[in-house]
């Protein structure tokens, strides 16, 4: 997993031109959904706008197998402050809130639960102002990959 996640640095770093750009701050407020798309696209990631349908806008993606998506937060003019990863997993209601505890006793990072018919989920949130910088935000980004792939193994997925 360290293998995967210098890769991705890399990759992210080439992608703002050097690596000097990796510590290139965000823009002042946040990011919007087209500079989310377009952050992950340059680091070679499939990322698109995508509605959901209580019309909430958010970013469609994935990485190492698992989609996921990136909802925006504390929005100003289109630039938000924040940012949350989310994937939720159809099981078939396999899993409950002591399943689900069990993990987060054991690990720091992002929280899990299960929805109102016992599925499983995980999200991370971010932090992107006030002071945010690319170089942050590609850590965030490792550690949610990382934090999601550990996660489907846990259920089995």
């Amino acid at each position: 997993m360290k293998h995967a996640a210098l890769a991705t640095a890399a990759a992210l770093a080439l992608s703002f031109g050097s690596t000097h750009a990796m510590a290139k701050d965000l823009p002042e407020g946040g990011l919007t959904l087209g500079d989310v798309v377009d952050w992950l696209t340059n680091a070679g990631f499939q990322a698109k706008v995508d509605t959901d349908s209580d019309g909430t806008r958010n970013v469609e993606s994935s990485a190492d197998g698992a989609g996921f998506h990136i909802y925006l937060y504390d929005c100003k003019d289109d630039r938000c402050g924040s940012m949350q990863f989310s994937s939720g997993f159809s099981t078939k209601g396999a899993f409950d809130a002591e399943k689900m505890n069990e993990w987060s006793r054991t690990k720091r990072w992002a929280r899990v639960y299960v929805d109102k018919v016992n599925d499983p989920w995980i999200e991370y949130d971010v932090d992107l102002s006030p002071g945010g910088s690319y170089e942050m935000l590609n850590d965030e980004f490792d550690i949610w990959r990382q934090s999601l792939t550990n996660f489907r193994k846990y259920i089995g997925w």
